[in-house]
């Protein structure tokens, strides 16, 4: 017996949807000049082809992640999606009342007060002052700016204004919400609250939300699916954790290969890097990340060194800080092999940073085990490396005991 399996409304369909912009390549204010070069075929501008034959649906109900890099065309996708831009071939159709958030407090007038200042971004956003004064509470209460609202919004510090764009934003009675990053706004209380909002958003079935984020925990916390736009075309649009991973492992690529491309023209005693021996992305399933320190020695003076040490942490990159620093450890001329095991840590996105060391010229007897740096990773020789597992709910790391 074939089980029926319900068709769900399509609210957001883009069908081979292209955009290009022209860029000028130079001004000219003669007309012979200009004359001439339309002649000779020079155009005085170049075409760009931001969008190239996009295609996807978003279904009623879905938290919708679209990810890529700067320049990928995905702001720009957005803004054809909020009929900001038209496109020059393809369709957008539309089923549902859309509210657009592209930029927070676009709208918003520093001379009027924080309820006008509502009023009237909500009549931009085509609400009714009926519709308004029904959102109006709800807004004020998400916001916490009750005793303000009379207050004009110039004399509102920067996050205040921030929270009252926000609370505009996904208070709006609207079938379908459009967020380009916006979903790390304001101070910590607030984001809590923000994320509990979203949390209870994308279990409401006739609600749906499309994000853009470079943000992929957010993407693997809210969304149900996700396309990958680079280079102007849906790279990717299957599994929800391949993308995201093929999203970081394209990031790190990038970073390593315009650091490598850089020259080095100072002078330096000694040189650093780490050679992961590890993939990009892993998963607890990996077990450990594994990766060599290596290093060479230019200063005459420190090649007759006997005693050479090699110091690494590993970097928080989402929160920040230090969750392990191996110290001082002595080695030869091979380098360094280390290996960081994986369980000790939850979900998020790390960089190792070593050091190579010398014994100090000058011995402090309350720190017996002090060395002196002589140089460390610079960006692209350091190490980074992301821990995606889908059984983990953490978002940061937590070491527990190495």
């Amino acid at each position: 017996m074939t089980k029926n399996i319900e068709k769900k409304e399509v609210v957001v369909s883009i069908k081979n949807v292209s955009k290009s912009f022209r860029l000028p390549t130079e001004s000219s204010n003669s007309l012979r000049t200009t004359l001439v070069n339309r002649m000779k075929g020079i155009k005085g501008y170049k075409e760009q082809e931001v969008l190239k034959n996009i295609s996807f649906d978003v279904e009623k109900g879905d938290f919708f992640g679209i990810v890529g890099r700067n320049g990928s065309g995905k702001s720009t996708l957005l803004k054809i999606i909020s009929q900001i831009y038209i496109p020059e071939q393809g369709n957008v159709t539309i089923n549902g009342k859309l509210v657009s958030f592209i930029e927070l407090g676009v709208g918003f007038n520093p001379e009027l007060t924080g309820r006008e200042n509502v009023y009237l971004n909500g009549a931009l956003l085509g609400f009714s002052t009926k519709e308004i004064d029904e959102m109006y509470d709800d807004i004020v209460d998400f916001a916490e700016l009750h005793e303000f609202m009379n207050q004009k919004l110039k004399n509102y510090s920067s996050g205040m204004q921030v929270r009252l764009a926000f609370s505009v934003a996904i208070q709006a009675k609207s079938d379908i919400l459009v967020l380009d990053e916006i979903l790390a706004v304001g101070d910590e209380a607030f984001q809590r609250k923000s994320r509990e909002f979203f949390e209870e958003i994308k279990l409401d079935k006739d609600k749906t939300v499309i994000l853009v984020t470079h943000d992929m925990s957010a993407v693997q916390r809210y969304c149900n699916k996700v396309i990958y736009v680079k280079d102007g075309e849906v790279e990717k649009s299957e599994n929800l954790q391949d993308i995201t991973n093929q999203y970081s492992e394209d990031n790190l690529e990038s970073y390593e290969n315009q650091a490598h491309s850089g020259k080095n023209t100072r002078k330096e005693k000694a040189k650093i890097w780490i050679d992961k021996k590890s993939n990009s992305v892993l998963s607890k399933s990996d077990s450990t990340f594994d990766f060599e320190v290596n290093y060479e020695l230019y200063d005459d003076d420190l090649k007759n060194e006997e005693n050479i040490y090699i110091a690494y942490a590993l970097h928080d990159e989402k929160r920040g800080g230090i969750v392990f620093d191996s110290g001082s450890i002595k080695v030869d001329r091979s380098g360094l092999i280390a290996s960081l095991p994986l369980n000790n840590f939850h979900n998020t996105d790390f960089k190792i940073i070593a050091s190579l060391r010398v014994d100090p010229k000058l011995i402090d007897p309350n720190n017996p085990d002090e060395t002196d740096m002589i140089t460390f990773t610079k960006d692209g020789n350091d190490a980074r490396f992301i821990l995606r597992d889908n059984d983990d709910k953490h978002d940061y790391a937590l070491l527990k005991e190495l």
